[in-house]
């Protein structure tokens, strides 16, 4: 189930130009399906946790490296598309993924039915984004403009007191 899960998202990775980053990789999901699935593709795999960072160096394809980090420390407008499942409600994982992205890029968030779109929209507007599409349980969120001055905030900020 989440090997197919993942695979959802392959279509829409393909479609959006550049490396691409799986915060908070947790065990691998979505980050090391599509990896294998994209072998041209440079993934990073970013984990804040250190024992999952050694599973995951144990486990990751070729074209995949394991970062320990948070999304909040790492460089801003780099990736081409930044993917998230299961990491925070959306409007904190857009929070944490859409800087990580450059201007024509894109946040891919594996969401919920009951996921908030517009507040969605509201986080992605204040970080450069244009609100998100919605289809197949996924959320698309296009990155229109590098991140403004402020963002990302520090480590922890927007899961204790999320953007509205």
């Amino acid at each position: 189930m989440l090997l197919e899960d993942s695979l959802r998202g392959v279509e829409v990775v393909r479609s959006i130009e550049g490396p691409l980053v799986d915060v908070g990789s947790g065990g691998g999901v979505p980050g090391i399906p599509l990896a294998v699935s994209l072998p041209e593709r440079q993934v990073t795999l970013l984990e804040a946790n250190g024992r999952k960072c050694d599973f995951l160096r144990e486990w990751a394809p070729p074209n995949a490296t394991v970062v320990q980090g948070r999304a909040e420390e790492q460089e801003t407008d780099r990736f081409g598309v930044a993917v998230a499942k299961a990491l925070a409600p959306p409007p904190v994982a857009a929070e944490w993924c859409l800087p990580l992205v450059r201007p024509g890029g894109a946040a891919v968030l594996w969401v919920g039915p009951t996921a908030d779109l517009a507040r969605v929209a509201r986080v992605a507007q204040q970080l450069g984004g244009e609100p998100g599409e919605k289809a197949d349980g996924l959320l698309v969120v296009r990155k229109v403009e590098p991140t403004p001055a402020g963002f990302p905030r520090r480590p922890g900020i927007a899961r204790k007191r999320p953007l509205v």
